[in-house]
């Protein structure tokens, strides 16, 4: 897995102030994608034990919130089995801060229909999860409006409630 940038203070990807990892690679090539460069997955670099080290190191001060994950694609397979890595230890060392990830992949039909049934990372990926905003960038459903997303198609969930649930818990600001 490569990643494209990690960001220590933003405010953007998440409430609070928060630390953004914005991994490498996506399958979802999405018309006027703020980050097209991200969709090859060997742009930027390796992501190693020493970049788990550095994202924890970013986490440790009170008012960094909790972790953004980003891309490119987080949830390709790929993706997936890194960040599993420092999920489990940002779990371990921070349980209180919480992780909101951006994904192109539409939570009920290609994450709970499909991936958690082909990949076994991806059901314990989602038990660190907090908040999921889901679906790809449209252009067309583009609104500036929108509190931490994009365009109107996307979703923000509360992950563990919604597979709980066994329906979609949304995000309430």
């Amino acid at each position: 897995m490569n990643y494209a940038d990690i960001k220590k203070c933003d405010v953007a990807n998440g409430p609070g102030v928060r630390v953004s990892l914005f991994v490498s690679g996506c399958s979802h090539h999405c018309k006027e994608c703020f980050n097209p460069e991200t969709w090859d997955y060997n742009y930027g670099k390796p992501f190693t034990d020493k970049t788990i080290d550095e994202i924890i190191e970013y986490m440790e001060p009170d008012y960094i919130k909790g972790l953004t994950l980003l891309g490119g694609e987080p949830l390709e397979h790929v993706n997936q089995k890194g960040l599993l890595l420092l999920l489990r230890k940002i779990n371990e060392i921070y349980p209180k801060k919480n992780v909101w990830c951006f994904t192109g992949y539409d939570f009920e039909k290609d994450i709970v229909g499909r991936m958690i049934k082909e990949w076994q990372e991806t059901e314990e990926l989602l038990t660190y999860i907090d908040v999921m905003v889901d679906g790809e960038f449209m252009i067309d459903k583009k609104d500036l409006g929108l509190v931490f997303k994009g365009s109107s198609n996307q979703r923000t969930i509360m992950v563990k409630q919604s597979l709980e649930k066994g329906d979609i818990v949304f995000w309430n600001p």
